[in-house]
This record gives C-alpha cells, structure tokens and sequence, in this order.
C-alpha cells in the first residue's frame, strides 16, 4: 500500500524486524531501540534535500520541461554549476512519472530557461532525456536561483505539492541530496535519546542521495547513479572502535551502505574523506561493514530492494513481502519501515540446501 501523504513520523508508523535467521517481527517503529544492542552504532545519513525539480524552457524551441536535476560530481557548493539532470516535457507530479511526455528533441548547446536560472546543455547522455548541464552565474546566483524557483521532486502517489521541510530529516544538514534519504524520517531527537540511554552510538555521514524513478524502465535499470559522500574523521573512529568492541554497524538507509562499503573496498576500512560511490549493492556483495540496515519498504525490482538481497536471501525477503503485504505497510519514503539483520552464516547454509533441493 503506497503512503500516499507527506507526514514523515505517523503516530502510527510501524516496523518489520527482518533478523538474521530470517524471522519476522511487527512492532511500532518507535519500538527500533528494542531490536538494537548495547554497543551497536547507527550511522546515518544527514544530508538535506534539494529543491531538484526544475520548471522551465527549451529556449530553441519554446516548449516547457520540467528538470530533475539527479547527479553531482562532488559535495562542494561550486559544484551545483555542473549537474547530471532528466528532463521531461510539458506537466508536474500529477502525472504519473512513466506517463510524463518526453521533451523536445535536446542538444548541446541548447539553451534552457529555467525560472531565474539560465542554463546550457553540455552534452547527451546515453539517453534522449539524460543529459548534463551547466549554469550561468556565480555559486551564489545558483544556489539563490535554486531555492527561489525549485521544488522537491515528487511523484504521483504523494497528491498535494510537498514542501521543502517535508522532504529534510531532523538531522538534516548540508544540502546535497536531490531525493531524501527517507530512512532518517524514522528518527527524532526522543528516539535518539533512547539509544544512548541504552549505550547504542550514532554518527552520521553525507551522502548525495539520487532519485528513485526517472519514469523509463532502460534508465530505472541503472540506478542508483554514482553518488558523492563524506564521511568525518569521528564517524569513521566510531566504526572502528564498534568493531573492535564487538559492536554491529547499523545503516539508516540504503545510501549509507553505499558509501560505507564503497569506501572500505577503496581502502580495505572505513577512513575519513571524500568519495563517490558507484558500485551497485545486491545479491551477489560481500558485505565488509554493514551488519544491519534500516530501510523503507520497496518493491521487488528496484534499486533499494536489490540492496536488501545482500542482506537476506531471495526465500526471506519473499516471505516478508508477504507479510508486507497482508499487514498492509505502507511503500515509499513516506511509508513504514523494515530492519534487516544481516544473515547468519548457519541460516545462509540452510537456503543453500533448499535451493540445491528445489532444483
């Protein structure tokens, strides 16, 4: 059942428990310290979103497109003047985003009109929608332009437009996400306080959270895009004194396992600094860091539930589908959530056998 409204912390938010012998738990979502253990350390991810969405003109032609501006190359506020962008033609998020018309036929060098923002096309991509831009303008003319005329991008299952604080988490910081890391909505400062009252850590870390559609079943197949982070030097001494006490490394969100298993396949461990994750996470990873992972509910097929399979195996994950369900949690970044436990080696060993027996 998709959460079809923007309210990130419902009263009535609840949780899938996914442990590492593949059993299932319900409970309320407020209950997520319950299923932690002492020493534990929850890594989260506090980028804040930005307003990514885009209306404007293809000044060659006149026709309006909407711009979702989807990819960066780094975190440093300069940056904005490159993007990687999808653009869509003439309608909003009220159209469901595969029914959206495509745009007038792109080039580079094409000028576009965006609002305050004037912008040129640097080149295609490897799709007729996908292309990367750059803008005129000072960083500060750019990032005043942005926040002057953008909205957060939204699909059709959310009906009333989203504003700008609905889309940012209450640890949110440095804005550089263009959808959010919605896994961070399960947080507030009342659950932060019960996980240090039980001796479980948190830090957080900055990673470019991308989008999670762009309406083309081609292009869907490729996300996530490579996505920049930065992990502080304290996260990155926190993650390694919970490992050498013994502890498990908890991802809020599928982002954070991104860029915590990107960087210690960079360096052999998790170190402070920049990087930029473009791996993809499934069911074929090894996973070096992550033991556990919080994540919203998603459907078999994309990108965030392909990450999951590196946790559970494919028998699990379908068993939670359908508790999923039956019990009627809700999808999306407004939706429930789940917490799986990464699997045990003894369970892992187990499916093994059933899949021998089955074939």
């Amino acid at each position: 059942m998709i959460a079809a409204r923007a309210p990130q912390r419902p009263s009535d938010a609840r949780l899938l428990v996914i442990a590492a012998d593949g059993s299932l738990t319900h409970a309320a979502r407020t209950r997520l310290p319950d299923f932690l253990r002492r020493g534990d350390l929850v890594v989260a991810n506090d980028a804040a979103t930005l307003p990514a969405s885009l209306h404007g003109v293809h000044c060659p032609t006149g026709a309006a497109i909407e711009l979702r501006l989807v990819a960066r190359r780094a975190l440093a506020a300069g940056d904005l003047k490159h993007c990687t962008a999808l653009v869509f033609g003439a309608g909003d998020f009220h159209m469901r985003t595969e029914d959206r018309p495509p745009p007038p036929r792109l080039a580079a060098g094409d000028r576009l009109k965006l609002g305050p923002l004037d912008a040129e096309i640097e080149r295609m991509l490897f799709h007729p929608r996908l292309i990367e831009i750059r803008f005129d303008g000072s960083p500060a003319e750019i990032w005043a332009g942005v926040a002057r005329h953008g909205t957060p991008i939204q699909y059709a299952h959310v009906p009333d437009p989203l504003a700008l604080w609905d889309v940012w988490t209450p640890i949110a910081a440095m804005p550089v996400a263009f959808e959010p890391p919605s896994a961070g909505f399960a947080l507030d400062w009342g659950m932060l306080a019960a996980l240090r009252e039980r001796g479980i850590g948190f830090v957080t870390l900055t990673h470019a959270a991308g989008i999670s559609s762009t309406g083309d079943p081609a292009l869907d197949a490729l996300l996530p895009f490579a996505e920049p982070y930065s992990i502080p030097a304290g996260t990155a001494r926190a993650i390694r004194r919970t490992r050498a006490q013994g502890g498990r490394i908890v991802a809020g969100g599928t982002t954070v396992v991104r860029a915590l298993e990107h960087a210690a396949a960079l360096r052999g461990t998790v170190c402070a600094g920049l990087g930029v994750a473009d791996q993809r996470v499934g069911a074929e990873t090894k996973l070096d860091v992550v033991d556990v992972v919080l994540s919203g509910a998603h459907e078999p097929g994309s990108s965030h539930y392909e990450l999951l399979r590196a946790f559970a195996d494919d028998l699990v994950l379908r068993d939670a589908n359908a508790a999923l369900d039956a019990r009627g949690y809700r999808t999306h970044e407004f939706g429930d959530s789940i917490l799986v436990e990464r699997r045990s080696a003894s369970h892992a060993a187990f499916c093994a056998r059933v899949a021998r027996a089955a074939a």
